[in-house]
């Protein structure tokens, strides 16, 4: 392979009898990027995520970890990979410590090195505290943190999660985030992560890929998949009372497609474009001296085009 992303798709197909569960999907995932895969039941993320993880074999395409082959070279292309991909189940009666040596052991990895990575995993999913006790005894929150933590072993420079924060309470979920946040930056550690939830994915991810029924429908930056049809919401809050004439103003600022009340200090505009265009918005209403103390992007802009283009795609 001489594309250096670490986790290229290419062509890949999947047939379950007379369902196709992925369609000719072809992907890249670049190096250093937390890519949160979105789609609708049965779109094909959890079958794809499977493939890459060896396991599960594909009807026809290639999958590619690190420039090896997943099916051809499974042990070079997962030597530097951690995966949490579908319900994780462990030995009830082991303890987190016993399950990370076992693991480790699995993995070649030394006695020395299995003991000093458990330790310093163990401290970054937060369950220094219950290392020693049985995991039988874990809720279901806890066991994920553990999950997590073991696809960190072996000090992988790509990871694949497949929800990881599926059935979890809201505290569980907040927790898994948290780590996942302190993961990414990581220099070099490069993320792909199946998820339901636009929120999660807005909230951890620089780049989104939506599939639609196998197919893959946009691979992109969030900041331009938001703006894939000139839909970025953001809401303007005031000190003083909003009036038509500072509407009008904000209406004529370059880019700005709409601009409205929804409250006496607040504005709500549609502004056309990405990351520079909203740059632009903070220069121009800057200039309107019109005291603005909080300029943000509306929670539904994700959910707004992530609709959009799953419905396009029906």
């Amino acid at each position: 392979m001489t594309n250096e992303d670490p986790i290229i798709i290419e062509n890949l197909t999947k047939v379950y009898k007379r369902f196709t569960a992925v369609d000719d999907l072809s992907l890249s995932v670049k190096k250093n990027s937390f890519t949160g895969m979105l789609g609708p039941n049965g779109a094909g993320k959890s079958t794809t995520l499977k493939i890459l993880s060896n396991l599960t074999r594909a009807t026809s395409g290639s999958v590619y970890l690190n420039g090896y082959d997943v099916a051809l070279q499974p042990k070079n292309a997962l030597e530097n990979v951690g995966t949490v991909v579908e319900t994780p189940e462990f030995y009830a009666y082991m303890t987190p410590r016993e399950t990370f040596r076992y693991l480790g052991k699995i993995l070649g990895m030394s006695k020395e090195r299995i003991a000093t990575e458990t330790d310093e995993i163990l401290e970054k999913v937060k369950m220094t505290e219950w290392a020693d006790n049985k995991l039988g005894t874990f809720s279901k929150g806890m066991r994920q943190r553990i999950a997590l933590g073991q696809s960190l072993l072996n000090n992988p420079d790509i990871i694949i999660l497949d929800e990881p924060t599926s059935g979890l309470d809201p505290r569980g979920m907040a927790e898994i985030r948290e780590i996942l946040k302190d993961l990414r930056r990581k220099e070099g550690l490069t993320i792909l992560m199946s998820s339901h939830m636009l929120h999660e994915v807005n909230d951890l991810c620089d780049r989104v890929a939506v599939v639609s029924r196998g197919k893959l429908i946009v691979n992109d930056d969030i900041s331009n998949v938001i703006g894939v049809n000139g839909v970025r919401k953001i809401e303007i809050k005031l000190i003083n009372e909003t009036n038509d004439d500072i509407l009008e103003k904000i209406k004529n600022i370059c880019n700005v497609t709409e601009a409205k009340y929804v409250g006496k200090k607040s504005i709500e505009i549609v502004l056309k474009g990405g990351l520079a265009e909203q740059a632009q918005l903070l220069s121009d209403i800057g200039a309107l001296n019109i005291q603005v103390y909080s300029l943000s992007s509306a929670e539904n802009s994700l959910e707004t085009s992530y609709l959009d283009l799953v419905k396009e795609s029906i």
